[in-house]
């Protein structure tokens, strides 16, 4: 009797293991991940292959970094989510070099968000009216920087088309294509409207103003995205050859043409299939913290069902989409967290009858699922610094990342001497996968508004330059 028990566990264990191997990459198949990154960079640089790559590669504009010299009065607007803020941002330069910021937050009210662009726009307005004479700024001239985490299509510094896929917010706004924008503002105040920033680009730059080394930016947050210095001449959708040029690399739409389709499992699968944009962004859904949670769910309902765990009950909780938020994931995985604690969590969610097994269990798919975030980040950024380096005709290139993100800022283990989760799980793969590059990383303090001040505060020290 006692024998065909530990048969049966065993037998249960093993096929625990081999579902969860499904979600393990090994070092092979993360250089393979890197090679076609890299293959589909290439591609999306080529005027010729453009349109058919997954990874776009988008043209910002930004032409440089930080050099510290930057200085001025700056007004800064960061839309997203419910909300956006309106920033007046003061940048000194010299031996009392700093960046002071001012702000004030205003709600989207829904109607407006559902409605058109024009409308959108006319709201901005009325709070950025509101905020120059909260500041007594009113009748000011100030350059004016524009951001947001939409992906879109730059063909100017100050000018951009909203590109159709991946928005779940403002709808409507993929009306205004070709529309220089907020031109609405040249109207109604006194501002020169320099620059529209990508969040990925803002961060690069607020990290540049601390290390002019810091020439890539990463985000690995709700969504997941990267941006480099790229040289001039690599950039064929640009005129000209000389110097270099940020590039919004819009990583998460990897995979849109198959080429992860051999390292996506099942619950991958079904996270596609009942996401908003199915088929699209495939590199985000594996990565980032709006799809870990639902990766998460899926393995457990898969465990469940086959009564290796919860005794084969599930409860109606668990059964809902999104109910498995990143958070407890974090949470779960914390070794921090005593398992009576993660019981708790799991009470929460209907699973009323979990036992300590099952704990130790769910702890362990979030740590799969996890660590293969962190390694498929990692793996995509050596591509990226590769691509730097060998750019540079150079053995061995030093480079600073400015990156943002709730995934690799408060993910539990990055603040543990022996960290083995998202940060340093991500670190550990890109010094492997991209040995002859030395990266340091560098956490970014509101690459959004900050960033859009420093991107407009370039814009103007480099237009400055060139009158001089």
């Amino acid at each position: 009797m006692v024998t065909a028990v530990a048969f049966r566990l065993a037998n249960q264990n093993a096929e625990r293991q081999c579902v969860l191997d499904t979600l393990r990459l090994s070092r092979e198949q993360l250089l393979e991940v890197k090679r076609r990154f890299s293959e589909e960079m290439t591609r999306g640089l080529s005027k010729q292959t453009h349109k058919q790559a997954s990874i776009k590669m988008l043209p910002t504009y930004v032409r440089s970094t930080p050099d510290g010299s930057e200085h001025g009065d700056f007004l800064a607007l960061d839309l997203g989510g419910s909300s956006f803020r309106v920033l007046l941002v003061r940048v000194r330069s010299g031996t009392k070099r700093s960046v002071d910021m001012q702000q004030k937050i205003y709600s989207i009210p829904q109607e407006i968000m559902q409605g058109t662009g024009e409308e959108l726009f006319n709201h901005i307005v009325d709070c950025i009216a509101d905020f120059l004479e909260y500041m007594g700024m009113k009748g000011a001239s100030l350059p004016l920087g524009f951001t947001f985490s939409f992906p879109c299509d730059q063909t100017k510094l100050d000018e951009y088309r909203i590109l159709l896929y991946n928005l779940t917010i403002y709808q409507t706004m993929i009306y205004i294509f070709c529309f220089p924008v907020l031109t609405v503002l040249d109207d109604e105040f006194d501002l020169n409207f320099v620059a529209v920033v990508n969040d990925t680009v803002g961060t690069m730059m607020t990290c540049g103003y601390e290390d002019p080394k810091c020439e890539v930016g990463l985000i690995v947050g709700t969504g997941t995205n990267a941006c480099y210095m790229e040289e001039m001449h690599n950039i064929e959708l640009v005129e000209g050859d000389n110097g270099r040029m940020c590039v919004n690399v819009e990583w998460g739409a990897f995979g849109e043409n198959g080429e992860l389709e051999e390292f996506c499992t099942e619950f991958d699968h079904l996270v596609d299939a009942c996401s908003n944009y199915p088929g699209k962004q495939r590199y985000e859904k594996m990565i980032s913290g709006m799809y870990l949670g639902e990766i998460v769910r899926n393995v457990l309902l898969d465990f469940t069902a086959k009564g290796l765990l919860f005794r084969g009950k599930v409860s109606e909780r668990l059964k809902t989409r999104g109910i498995f938020e990143t958070k407890f994931l974090s949470q779960i995985e914390s070794d921090r967290l005593a398992m009576r604690q993660v019981r708790s969590i799991l009470q929460h969610l209907g699973l009323t009858g979990s036992t300590c097994d099952d704990s130790v269990l769910v702890k362990e798919v979030c740590s799969v699922v996890a660590r293969r975030a962190a390694q498929l980040s990692g793996a995509g950024l050596a591509a990226v610094v590769d691509k730097i380096r060998q750019n540079r005709n150079l053995n061995q290139l030093s480079i600073t990342v400015g990156v943002d993100g709730t995934l690799y800022k408060t993910h539990p283990h990055e603040r543990r001497k022996l960290c083995e989760f998202f940060s340093a799980i991500m670190q550990e793969t890109l010094r492997d996968l991209a040995p002859q590059c030395e990266v340091t990383f560098l956490k970014s303090e509101d690459g959004s508004g900050k960033g859009a001040a420093l991107i407009t505060a370039v814009a103007c020290r480099v237009k400055n330059e060139g009158q001089q």
